[in-house]
């Protein structure tokens, strides 16, 4: 069952009263982002207070700016898979420092701009295979389930494993376990703001088990964390170029296939265009607020079967999204337990993408598991991604299906192969 399958279809009128509460419960189910992609953003060296408030700045902006200039009820947030992307490779593997993972974030943007209003959106798209393209998505999926599974205790690093299961006798685990269990149980019943639900649920068990740190009374965003201005002191370096890339093509897929399943529910495929540029510069923008770029939320189902028609739907949550800022004290006391299930769930449902890779075709098979198995295994999206897009030539060399892949796709690949020398080689 995908997300967009467990979502109820309601009539919808676009009637002021109807695109108001539409955008309201497009808030509900999507302000969870504030907490989890602050909480990943810390990972990357920045306050939680601070990687809140881009978050919220970033959703806001580019929420708005999806309601009035494509006049669409869909709401953009920092993308779950992206931003574990920017804080644990390309700042966290690479060296990069936070801003100048901005800076990666802003080319990338420019890029994607730039397919906004040209073709070259679709030539590199089509120059990716299909296989590939889930199998990132899968790997993402089950590297946010590993980020869920260790924020929330349930699994830790093991002395003769990988990893091994957490203390059952922690306070801590037990909240997890419980939260874990509850997510799962509202989420396939389908209950509205059930990833919401989720975090006051867990939040009131871990003050309950004693596991809760004490309420921040103010807001404490630091600005010699972030100053919002992307820094191009390793634009020069090759790991700041293949760090770009991953994320370019990354941002132009994911959006491609988001927008076009929402408009389909939407049945406004002519508005394509408005709202591929608006989240095009939305995601551009995202790079001075400080975070990893936005993209249509996965929960835009929600609004549109709430009855969500136009832009007003839009400019409603973008409203209300910035109104959180004034909680930030608040939901910064949010435990790892209240919202680590969110990231687990969100990544079983981007592994569901497993099931469209041809298992019998292992020309296809091949790079693509390895692309699966090795973004988890090397903690890195981009080093996990190289796996499989060096393979793909290779096996298709191999089984003499020349054809089968693009000179754009032998480029991209060897790039990743020239990246893998240069680290053996120690440049």
């Amino acid at each position: 069952m995908s997300y967009q399958d467990n979502m109820r279809s309601q009539p919808a009128r676009g009637t002021w009263p109807t695109d108001l509460t539409a955008g309201l419960i497009g808030y509900l189910t999507t302000v969870y982002i504030v907490v989890v992609n602050g909480s990943i953003l810390n990972e990357a060296g920045v306050s939680l207070e601070t990687g809140m408030a881009a978050t919220i700045l970033a959703s806001f902006a580019g929420t708005i700016l999806m309601g009035l200039y494509a006049k669409l009820p869909l709401i953009l947030i920092p993308g779950m898979g992206i931003n574990a992307l920017f804080a644990y490779s390309i700042v966290g593997s690479t060296g990069l420092s936070f801003q100048e993972g901005l800076a990666v974030v802003l080319v990338a943007s420019i890029l994607f701009v730039v397919t906004a209003f040209s073709k070259l959106g679709s030539v590199l798209k089509e120059a990716i295979p299909e296989s590939l393209k889930h199998a990132i998505t899968a790997g993402l999926g089950f590297f946010l389930i590993l980020i869920g599974l260790e924020k929330s205790g349930l699994v830790v690093s093991g002395e003769q494993t990988i990893v091994a299961i957490g203390d059952f006798t922690s306070p801590a685990f037990i909240v997890s376990l419980l939260t874990l269990f509850i997510a799962i149980f509202l989420f396939m019943k389908n209950i509205k703001a059930n990833f919401l639900v989720t975090m006051v649920v867990g939040t009131v068990l871990a003050y309950g088990f004693g596991v809760l740190e004490p309420t921040k009374q103010s807001i404490q965003i630091s600005t010699n964390d972030v100053l919002f201005i992307p820094s191009f002191s390793a634009i020069g370096e090759l790991e700041f170029w293949l760090a770009v890339f991953p994320l370019t093509i990354i941002l132009i897929f994911e959006n491609m296939g988001l927008l076009h399943g929402q408009l389909h529910m939407l049945k406004r495929h002519n508005t394509y265009n408005k709202a591929y540029r608006s989240t095009a510069f939305s995601s551009l923008m995202s790079a001075f607020f400080g975070t990893s770029p936005t993209v249509s939320a996965a929960e835009n189902p929600a609004v549109i079967t709430s009855g969500g028609k136009t832009g007003k739907a839009a400019v409603t949550a973008g409203l209300l999204f910035l109104a959180t800022l004034f909680v930030i004290p608040w939901i910064s006391m949010i435990p790892n337990a209240a919202f680590s299930p969110i990231l687990i769930i969100v990544g079983v449902l981007m592994a569901q993408n497993l099931r469209n890779i041809p298992l019998d075709d292992l020309s296809e098979a091949l790079p693509a598991f390895l692309i699966v198995a090795m973004i988890p295994f090397t903690y890195s999206i981009a080093d996990g991604m190289a796996f499989g897009f060096i393979a793909y030539p290779i096996v298709k060399v191999a089984m003499s299906k020349h054809k089968d892949f693009s000179a754009i796709l032998l480029i991209i690949s060897s790039l990743f192969l020239f990246y893998f020398i240069m680290q053996m080689i120690g440049v």
